[in-house]
């Protein structure tokens, strides 16, 4: 059995996690249109008739996670085509629609747009902070906002009226593991740079309790804005208390404090990156210099992705797009996120988000005691006989609780090289 860090998570609180071995939680757009049919009661059996599922990406494909796009755009089309070819009651017609970042303010113009074709769901945003711009829209629209990245506890208190999923973990978990893992590597004082934004107080705030449970201590922590391009002050703040190890918790201001961090003389070795900014960097103009993260590690959720899944979200992504799929973070929470909420279209018989909203956490097996099934033909096949599904997907476990958060996850802990490039080591 590989060694994923594991641990457990309620409604708003993570048990602490220990790092020995698995680490899993437990308890400008291409518009497709059509009818939307609305089915009757769920709860009498027999198969749901011509539903029409409508999905609005609110994606990044420009801004600081651009990086993240393509993967999350592939599992969300590979979903898509899966659930309309298995021809089980239920299409799913997507929109594809840009988020951006704080900075750009891409949302601004693509949630108007998105909710006024009438989609029953908003699908992102990957960043916490530009979800935190946009939600009260949305729910106040009565439609579903599902993120499949969003990881700030924020979320799981926010008066969103039931209308607010996500298939990525808290904060509270992967702050942990992060604390942990670097308490585990020797580190007795910690120093980190930090983006001033929901994300990345909130990931900073559980680190710091963490790693001071662990009996460490942060000697630093100098956060910085969205929209900044030079980091010397937060850089020689930190560094001048001499941590033995620092975690950048930032998002594409990585490129500029990274080979900052290196040439003030920093052993990048006890560098600790976050799902924010890790990525396949790799050297020359579009990466870092080379050595310049050798030995660095990082975290992000989610667990090793099947080849097979792999190789589809490629073909999907190459025939859809027509680009190259070259990194998978978030795709299988994105994959998952679609056929859960196509499975609770199925269960409530309706593709009105309000009815879907009563089915989620049911076909997640967050209730419901249902039958366990691995993809969406099998799973919909147990629905519309009558019975109840109990999905477990790409991205693992789901099992929604009442707040719209996962109680089932991975975190994923990575190294880098030379080259600037990673290798999942745990």
């Amino acid at each position: 059995m590989s060694a994923f860090a594991k641990a457990k998570a309620s409604r708003s609180k993570y048990v602490r996690s220990v790092l020995s071995g698995i680490a899993i939680v437990g308890a400008g757009a291409l518009v497709l249109t059509g009818c939307q049919a609305t089915g009757g009661d769920g709860d009498k059996g027999g198969p749901a008739k011509d539903l029409v599922l409508k999905i609005g990406t609110l994606l990044p494909e420009t801004g600081s996670l651009a990086f993240l796009g393509p993967p999350e755009e592939a599992g969300v089309a590979l979903a898509a085509k899966e659930i309309n070819d298995a021809k089980l009651g239920i299409s799913v017609e997507v929109t594809y629609g840009d988020s951006g970042d704080a900075d750009n303010k891409a949302y601004a113009t693509t949630v108007p747009n998105l909710l006024a074709k009438g989609v029953d769901v908003v699908f992102g945003a990957a960043s916490s902070g530009v979800s935190k711009l946009v939600i009260d829209q949305i729910v106040g629209a009565n439609t579903i906002e599902f993120s499949p990245a969003n990881t700030s506890p924020d979320f799981t208190t926010w008066d969103d009226h039931n209308l607010y999923w996500r298939t990525a973990p808290s904060d509270l978990l992967q702050g942990e593991v992060l604390g942990n893992l670097i308490a585990k590597d020797g580190a007795s004082t910690l120093g980190m740079i930090v983006l001033n934004d929901a994300y990345g107080t909130g990931l900073e705030k559980v680190t710091r309790e963490t790693f001071e449970a662990a009996g460490g201590k942060v000697v630093a922590s100098k956060f910085f804005n969205a929209g900044d391009t030079t980091f010397d002050a937060q850089i020689a703040a930190v560094t001048a208390e001499k941590p033995d190890a620092i975690a950048l918790i930032t998002f594409d201001e990585i490129y500029t404090i990274a080979p900052a961090l290196k040439a003030t003389g920093f052993d990048m070795s006890h560098v600790y990156l976050v799902d924010g900014n890790l990525k396949q960097f790799g050297t020359g103009d579009k990466g870092l210099p080379a050595g310049t993260l050798t030995g660095a590690k990082g975290t992000t959720p989610g667990p090793v992705l099947k080849s097979d899944f792999q190789d589809r979200l490629k073909a999907v992504y190459s025939e859809q797009f027509g680009g190259t799929l070259e990194d998978y973070s978030y795709a299988g929470e994105s994959y998952d996120g679609v056929i859960v909420l196509a499975l609770a279209a199925l269960a409530a018989k309706s593709s009105k988000a309000t009815d879907i909203a009563t089915k989620l956490q049911e076909v997640s097996g967050g209730s419901g005691n249902g039958e366990k099934c691995t993809d969406f033909k099998s799973c919909a096949t147990i629905i519309n006989g009558g019975g109840t599904a109990d999905y477990d997907g790409a991205s693992g476990g789901i099992a929604f609780d009442k707040a719209g958060d996962p109680t089932e996850a991975t975190i994923g802990i990575f190294q880098y090289d030379d080259q600037n490039n990673f290798t999942r080591i745990n």
